[in-house]
């Protein structure tokens, strides 16, 4: 009894001086994350942004009930989706894994057998008879946390299973982007072959009346040539924007995971672009290095790494627990008697003495976590320049958008004008055909210029990192200040 009271005593003083090792996370004070120079506003002077809140469903904008639902199907049935969600679930069936690591713990036993046993075992030198020999029993016992490796196990599995979750943000915004571009090409290709097939049919009445003055003796064959190479050129276009409509289409089927017949009602059709009509709202810098997924999947990696620091730290002390066991082993007729059972109730230390590497995994440890810092202050620079480079370029394809409907608008004028001179024969017919060309090729590229500012639009939005929120999703509150 006094061996027991020595062994509690022992134990109780090893517990009184628990503590956990390695460092505490802490977001660190040089990081990029809190310079004050990436805090501030996103958009420059003309940028034809607001610094408004990003809204979530940031697609809902266009106001296209179609999109809507093609992005409803795609959140619904995405296998890259479905793939983030399996990685999920993994890791948080790691923080289970985690949590359960020390604290109680039990198992039980049961066998019987027929057994010849050794004499001289039992330092007898005659033969030991054949008998039924059965062991049962059942054991418990306590691992002591007393450094804290255990909890620091947990924090880096909890921490791992948030970059999961930041992983399966990021791969929902990337979805949702690839889809709204997706339709973005469908729309802007049949958009851009019915503006290619008015152009063929204006270049068609043209050649047309090229062919009925030379037959009238005011042209000639020149002119009929030039004009009927100009109608071909302008029809060797339009199998693009029918391949560009089919590609958009099977991207979509593969987004939402259902053939083409099943795509909402009217979207092989959509012949409009989405139009967002407002000025953008984009946030501030301190708020966009919130809501991005990568930069909060970074953060959550350095978190884990600082935590792998006190796991490795805690290979050098002992493994400290207490146990008891209860059984009986004997003959099986005997089993349960007196002389067959047995019992103990103790303390238990298990060391490896740490000669085998383990302060070389503690300078791994805290190498990882240098690099995952870095890492991390690439992901929030990266975040700030996507963002910055997507406005700029935003900004560049607007104005270049409204520098072509001006100059549509006159190109059209002057191809009016020219035309009627040329029936009044004032002008001639290669001066009339230059004017057409003109504003067939600046029609053209105003419409290839509405494209490329839809799709920025779309590039800005996936720069934002707008889309993945939800109710379990919440920007991270793990850091501290």
């Amino acid at each position: 009894m006094k061996a027991v009271h020595l062994a509690a005593l022992g134990l109780g003083l090893l517990l009184s001086g628990c503590q956990m090792l390695g460092p505490d996370y802490h977001l660190p004070k040089d990081s990029a994350m809190q310079r004050p120079d990436l805090q501030g506003e996103l958009a420059g002077e003309g940028a034809n942004v607001v610094s408004a809140p990003v809204p979530a469903d940031w697609w809902k904008l266009y106001q296209d009930p179609r999109l809507d639902e093609l992005v409803r199907q795609a959140m619904a049935s995405n296998t890259d989706l479905r793939v983030a969600a399996a990685n999920l679930s993994r890791a948080r069936a790691q923080v289970e894994q985690a949590q359960s690591a020390g604290g109680w713990s039990g198992s039980a036993k049961a066998g019987a057998q027929r057994l010849q046993e050794s004499g001289e075992a039992f330092l007898l030198t005659d033969k030991v008879p054949v008998a039924n020999v059965g062991d049962l029993g059942l054991s418990t016992s306590y691992q002591f946390d007393l450094w804290g490796t255990l909890q620091r196990g947990i924090e880096a599995a909890q921490a791992n299973a948030d970059a999961t979750q930041a992983a399966a943000d990021t791969a929902r915004i990337t979805v949702v982007a690839d889809v709204v571009r997706a339709y973005t090409q469908v729309c802007a290709a049949n958009e851009e072959r019915h503006i290619a097939e008015e152009s063929l049919q204006l270049q068609s009445q043209s050649t047309q009346l090229t062919q009925r003055l030379r037959d009238a003796g005011r042209g000639d064959e020149t002119q009929v040539t030039r004009s009927e190479t100009q109608f071909r050129s302008l029809r060797a276009e339009l199998p693009r924007y029918q391949a560009l409509r089919q590609a958009g289409l099977f991207r979509l089927s593969m987004l939402i995971a259902k053939p083409l017949d099943q795509l909402p009602a009217g979207v092989a059709d959509c012949a409009e672009l989405p139009h967002i009509a407002q000025l953008l709202p984009v946030g501030d810098g301190a708020a966009l290095l919130k809501r991005r997924p990568d930069v909060r999947q970074a953060e959550r990696h350095l978190a884990s790494a600082t935590a792998e620091i006190g796991v490795a730290t805690g290979s050098l002390y002992p493994d400290i627990s207490i146990g008891a066991t209860v059984g009986t082993v004997g003959l099986l007729e005997n089993l349960g008697t007196a002389p067959t059972n047995r019992w103990g109730f103790g303390p238990l230390l298990s060391w490896t003495i740490p000669t085998n590497g383990s302060r070389a995994r503690i300078r791994e440890a805290e190498a990882v976590t240098q690099g995952a810092l870095a890492r991390f202050d690439g992901v929030v620079l990266n975040a700030i320049r996507e963002t910055q480079t997507s406005l700029v370029q935003y900004t560049a394809l607007l104005q270049r958008r409204d520098a072509l409907a001006l100059a549509g608008d006159s190109a059209k004028t002057a191809a009016e004008q020219t035309h009627q001179f040329f029936l009044a024969g004032r002008e001639s017919f290669l001066a009339d055909l230059q004017a057409t060309r003109t504003y067939t090729d600046v029609k053209a590229q105003l419409a290839t210029a509405n494209t490329q500012v839809a799709m920025s639009q779309i590039d800005l939005f996936l720069a934002l990192g707008g889309g993945w929120e939800n109710a379990q999703a919440k920007a991270p509150e793990h850091a501290k200040p």
